[in-house]
């Protein structure tokens, strides 16, 4: 079958072609241009800018200091990121279950409109909510993680200071993405195909059966989607994490303890 395009179908496919292109050469440029301004720091320090731990740049009896890398804040990003992937992924699932099978609809609807807001308020709010309100319960949990977990190594502490840790600053942002990737998850299994859970039901499944066997595993590559996003806007965030860690540049894999 031959498809023919019209003078107006060709100049909106011509258009819109050439969007694509240009936001391509555009993101193709910011990458060359990063990689060539980035490639003079690795030639000069080399693979130590990533692994390293000092951070002196600045200026000292008349000389200028340089002697900076990345390695430690690497992996507190990665920690802090991980850690409120670890407590907001079976939150936001539970939720988005919880909202698309089992809520009734007065509730539904006002508990969606709330979590459309929570996804747009600043992380400077989450993060000021972390240190005047979160951060004295906080405490309490990570003692009790330490008293019954200290024998695992992630869990044990050296001081007894559980303030401003990594653990404190990946619960607040556990908050912070909740809301986000509930909303995907939710949108995700509105999406399965009601044919499907009817035939479970006619097979004498129940509401759970339907959800852990079809619904569940229908919309499993789409909530891993929206778990990556989640994950990408905790990796990116800033702000609230600044406030609730002290800035140390040293590796620290002890989650309860504050540096």
């Amino acid at each position: 079958m031959t498809v023919i395009y019209n003078r107006e179908d060709k100049i909106f496919r011509g258009i819109v072609t050439g969007g694509a292109l240009t936001s391509l050469v555009v993101l193709g440029l910011i990458g060359l241009f990063l990689f060539l301004r980035g490639a003079q720091v690795f030639n000069d320090k080399g693979i130590s800018f990533i692994t390293g731990v000092n951070w002196t740049a600045g200026t000292g009896d008349g000389a200028i200091l340089d002697d900076f890398s990345i390695g430690a804040m690497l992996v507190g990003t990665i920690v802090v990121s991980l850690i409120a992937l670890v407590f907001a992924f079976p939150l936001a699932i539970g939720g988005a279950l919880y909202l698309e099978f089992y809520a009734p609809t007065r509730v539904k609807k006002p508990l969606v409109t709330l979590l459309d807001l929570a996804a747009s308020i600043p992380s400077l709010i989450f993060g000021l909510w972390g240190i005047e309100i979160f951060t004295r319960f906080g405490e309490r949990w990570a003692i009790l993680l330490s008293k019954w977990l200290g024998w695992i190594p992630i869990f044990n502490v050296q001081f007894e200071n559980f303030g401003r840790s990594p653990f404190i600053a990946g619960c607040v942002l556990a908050s912070l993405i909740v809301p986000i990737t509930t909303s995907v998850a939710r949108e995700v299994y509105s999406r399965t195909p009601r044919d499907l859970v009817d035939t479970c039901y006619a097979l004498g499944g129940t509401k759970w059966g339907a959800i852990r066997s079809v619904v569940v595993p229908y919309g499993k590559s789409g909530v891993i989607g929206g778990a990556m996003l989640g994950l990408g806007r905790a990796l990116g965030e800033t702000v609230a994490v600044y406030l609730l860690l002290n800035l140390v540049f040293r590796y620290n894999f002890r989650i309860l303890e504050s540096e």
